[in-house]
């Protein structure tokens, strides 16, 4: 896997970088952006820049490559996915608390009508 979807020598640090502090941000950015009711495609675009931050960091600290579009890619995919739950998540729980009287929560991510 190394080198196909993360350039460190080790696993840790791409967990550590993308998983732990870049994950972290995206559910924070994708809790920020459904509780000031944002549609989901500003989300998107806050992410991309955040993948690019997340690129940073890795060549700030692990003197990896910045501008490497295979390793943008499979980090910004992983801030999509984290960042997408944590909207989700923040979404689902706004309109199940503030629509009580019209929805019920079908899952962790998702709701239905009441009836």
């Amino acid at each position: 896997m190394q080198g196909i979807l993360y350039e460190e020598p080790s696993v840790w640090q791409f967990f550590f970088v993308t998983c732990l502090l870049g994950g972290w941000a995206a559910w924070m950015t994708g809790r920020a952006c459904a509780q000031t009711w944002r549609p989901y495609a500003s989300l998107v675009v806050y992410l991309l820049v955040l993948g690019i931050a997340v690129r940073f960091i890795h060549h700030a600290l692990f003197d990896g490559t910045m501008f490497t579009a295979q390793y943008y890619v499979v980090d910004t995919i992983v801030l999509l996915i984290l960042g997408s739950l944590g909207y989700r998540y923040t979404r689902t729980n706004q309109m199940v608390t503030q629509y009580n009287w019209l929805y019920e929560r079908s899952s962790l991510l998702s709701w239905k009508t009441k009836g």
